[in-house]
């Protein structure tokens, strides 16, 4: 026998963070709220192709997980610099 738990009340909940590493080049940011079975979010980040890539994004449970992607600038070539050490 298969007992699944049921969630009581009702879900919701709203969260964002950001990252700027100038060090690393990490920087990302992500935004996403929750009312009952209905998600809606967005999250970016920096390629290191030099584009931004942008995904809206939304989930219930009638439609599914649903995402709108977006990129922002030209995508460059990214020689890596090689260090010598002696």
């Amino acid at each position: 026998m298969l007992i699944i738990p049921m969630l009581q009340g009702h879900p919701k909940y709203e969260f964002s963070y950001q990252v700027k590493d100038p060090h690393t080049h990490d920087i990302k940011s992500q935004h996403e709220t929750r009312d009952g079975h209905a998600v809606h979010g967005e999250y970016s980040l920096h390629q290191p192709d030099g584009r931004v890539r942008t995904v809206k994004y939304h989930a219930d449970h009638k439609t599914g997980f649903n995402a709108d992607v977006h990129y922002e600038g030209h995508a460059t070539h990214v020689v890596p610099e090689h260090h010598h050490h002696h």
